[in-house]
């Protein structure tokens, strides 16, 4: 499969002294579902905004099929078109992507901005919100909606310009299960139609639902490792290394027990 996003050494500090990635290098190919994992504070955030070009890496390269994407090439109108075309950016926190007046407004204002005609723009738009069963809410205020309501339309303003990659910032965080459900679906199904996916996030049970390639972060700010889903999700010891799960130990009189928690795995009793 093709290279669609390609990281080279990708460094990056937070004010030229604290370090938040360290000599990243990692390959996403088109179609492909790819989780970046790792506690908080790990520069999962980070990386997906480096992805996106909203910031640059201290030291390093970032390509987007094939062409290597820079300060100076973001200043260029053209490639800033393609770009911003092709890549899309979901944040964690839906407040801060959501501005517009209303609904409908935030549906159209990506596909304006790329210079897409009004009549497209606006088919698009209520498309979206027919896919999204948001139809209802297309003249309410961003700020009256729900916390999955808003989700939806921060995902919808993404989509209304079709882009190939999505960049997913801990989706399913602070969502009921409902939602939760139709989110895993929505990805799915997007994936399906040849989105290619880059899902930042902690919850391991949304990274063993999408079956997704998987690179985890570690505390030191490093990729420890990649590979399947399956691989990763069962080396415990990765896992507890990178704290992702945790493990205590109580004891029922003269039998200590082990536990492991995460939001994964059930929890495993070792007589020990």
């Amino acid at each position: 499969m093709e290279k669609i996003i390609c990281l080279e050494n990708i460094n990056y500090h937070y004010h030229d002294a604290i370090s938040a990635l360290t000599d990243i290098s990692l390959e996403i190919k088109r179609g492909e579902r790819f989780a970046i994992i790792g506690a908080n504070g790990t520069g999962k955030t980070t990386l997906l905004q480096i992805m996106n070009g909203l910031i640059s890496p201290s030291s390093g390269k970032l390509f987007f099929k094939g062409d290597e994407v820079l300060k100076q090439t973001l200043k260029d109108k053209g490639f800033l078109r393609f770009f911003r075309g092709r890549v899309g950016y979901v944040f964690q926190d839906s407040d801060v992507q959501l501005f517009c007046p209303t609904v409908l407004d935030e549906l159209l204002y990506g596909p304006l901005q790329l210079e897409i005609g009004e009549t497209e723009a606006m088919d698009r738009a209520f498309e979206m919100m027919k896919m999204l069963n948001i139809e209802h809410l297309k003249e309410r205020p961003t700020y009256m909606l729900s916390g999955g309501e808003k989700k939806k339309v921060a995902i919808g303003s993404v989509l209304t310009m079709n882009p190939e990659v999505l960049l997913l910032d801990e989706p399913t965080n602070g969502l009921d299960s409902k939602m939760q459900c139709f989110l895993v679906e929505l990805m799915l199904a997007l994936n399906e139609a040849g989105k290619t996916l880059v899902i930042a996030t902690h919850d391991l049970s949304l990274v063993d639902e999408l079956q997704a390639t998987v690179g985890v972060l570690s505390e030191e700010h490093r990729m420890e490792k990649t590979g399947s889903a399956i691989d990763i999700l069962k080396d415990e010891e990765l896992l507890l290394r990178v704290n992702l799960i945790h493990e205590h130990i109580h004891r029922h009189r003269d039998i200590a027990h082990r536990h492991i928690h995460s939001h994964y795995l059930f929890h495993r009793h070792e007589n020990s």
